[in-house]
């Protein structure tokens, strides 16, 4: 079903992406804006045909402004995109600045907004890992002071904001935008029976595993340890490979990963649709652990922190690198269709899909007030 036609001005709202899941989590409140909406890809991360095939999923427009801020350091990228923004928002200013999640674009742009007091809408906001340690924390946290609304997927995101001298009117709960954005690209039954032929594999009988954080790839001891508990699996983990995590597989590394099925990356539907047959999952993504809650499968967070604690204890656990890996795949696989059956019946508490609409709504509220 088409979305109804928003009731902003066209060109008022200018949306910030710089990432796939920015896209990915963006898609369909664009969709929503519909002719309000302005597109402007940072090009943080920039790959023309994979980019284009997100826009074609959700039906968008190619970007109006795309600014090429990718391949440098945190610092540079978030000082290019203040600088080319600031530019481009003082040439063309908007009614708002649409950011999303904790990216080096999303502090970027909302450091841009301020400067050319354009009012900032934060996406995703009140997340938090409580680990200084991650980039991400700093990029989510300055966001949220930055922003005049915090669109907050959870209550527990609300009680960071909160706890944090935020403005109750300043926050409104709204769910997040990745159920919408699952439930739209999620490929059919046929499709995922097609997939699982291309990888030679049954429904629910094999691991689904993806790595790419620092704290995991970049030592080559944390790295060995996570492949030896993934290779000892007992069912067939497929592993797309992360082009961070391939720039580590030397010789050694690559014989310890001899009994994981490395696969080259693959597109983001061929993901959902191999997520929702998968026994499990093991990653350090964060979307993952929201994206698992709504296809009702169960996930090993490898990882020190999350800034998704929603999912402990019910779709998620969060496990460091090394044997406690393997012992909770293997009691998940003893249990593993009792265990999709008992989630199954647990709704995500990411929301009910209506993330994107009520997002439209509270920008409109911020707007007219």
């Amino acid at each position: 079903m088409e979305p109804s036609p928003s009731p902003l001005q066209a060109r008022s709202i200018a949306v910030v992406v710089g990432t796939r899941p920015e896209i990915i989590k963006l898609g369909h409140l664009i969709r929503l804006l519909g002719d309000a909406a302005t597109i402007v890809h940072t090009g943080q991360h920039y790959d023309s045909g994979l980019s284009a095939s997100f826009f074609a999923a959700f039906a968008l427009p190619e970007p109006a402004v795309l600014l090429e801020v990718g391949g440098s350091t945190r610092g540079a990228q978030i000082g290019r995109v203040v600088t080319e923004l600031d530019r481009w928002l003082r040439a063309t200013p908007p009614r708002a600045v649409v950011v999303q999640g904790d990216t080096n674009s999303t502090l970027g742009a909302a450091l841009a907004a301020n400067a050319c007091e354009i009012p900032i809408v934060h996406v995703e906001a009140g997340l938090r890992s409580f680990d200084r340690r991650m980039p991400e924390e700093h990029n989510r946290v300055l966001t949220d002071h930055l922003a005049d609304l915090c669109l907050a997927p959870t209550e527990l995101n609300r009680s960071n904001l909160l706890a944090e001298g935020i403005p109750e009117e300043r926050i409104v709960v709204t769910g997040n935008t990745i159920v919408e954005a699952v439930q739209l690209l999620l490929p059919p039954e046929p499709v995922r029976q097609e997939l699982l032929a291309r990888y030679g594999v049954s429904s629910g009988g094999f691991v689904l595993s993806t790595f790419h954080r620092p704290e995991n790839v970049d030592d080559s001891k944390v790295l060995r340890a996570i492949l030896e508990q993934l290779a000892a699996i007992d069912a067939t983990v497929i592993l797309p490979v992360h082009p961070r995590t391939a720039r580590r597989l030397d010789g050694d590394l690559r014989r310890v990963a001899a009994d994981i099925h490395i696969i080259e990356p693959i597109g983001y539907q061929d993901f959902l649709g191999l997520a929702a047959e998968a026994a499990m999952l093991i990653s350090d993504s964060g979307g993952i652990q929201e994206e698992a809650s709504v296809l009702g499968r169960p996930v090993i967070v490898v990882r020190r922190s999350t800034e998704r604690p929603e999912v402990l204890g019910t779709f998620a656990v969060r496990i460091e690198p090394g044997p406690g890996i393997g012992e909770q795949a293997t009691r998940w696989l003893a249990e593993i269709d009792a265990l999709h059956q008992r989630l199954a019946g647990i709704p995500s508490p990411y929301g009910d899909g209506t993330a994107s609409e009520r997002s439209v709504a509270a920008i409109g509220e911020l707007l007219d007030g």
